[in-house]
């Protein structure tokens, strides 16, 4: 499988796995792909608002922390 297979493979599960938030690969001003990005669109499923990782498993781990954050900030309210 090559490259961009690869690439388009991962944003699938992570979109899959991670709903509230919208993620998508960042453009260089080369045109080339950058950085792995995820932007908070539901607060229950994390707290920071965007994140910004070099590869898809480094976000995936910033993903799963976010979703623990949210259970605890859940939690403890009210």
């Amino acid at each position: 499988m090559d490259g961009r297979a690869r690439d388009e493979r991962e944003l699938e599960s992570l979109r899959g796995d991670f709903g509230g938030w919208r993620i998508w690969r960042a453009v260089r001003q080369d045109g080339r792909l950058g950085e792995w990005v995820a932007s908070l669109h539901d607060p229950r499923a994390g707290v920071e608002p965007t994140l910004m990782h070099p590869s898809a498993s480094l976000l995936r781990e910033a993903l799963d922390q976010q979703a623990q954050r949210a259970r605890q900030r859940a939690g403890g309210s009210g």
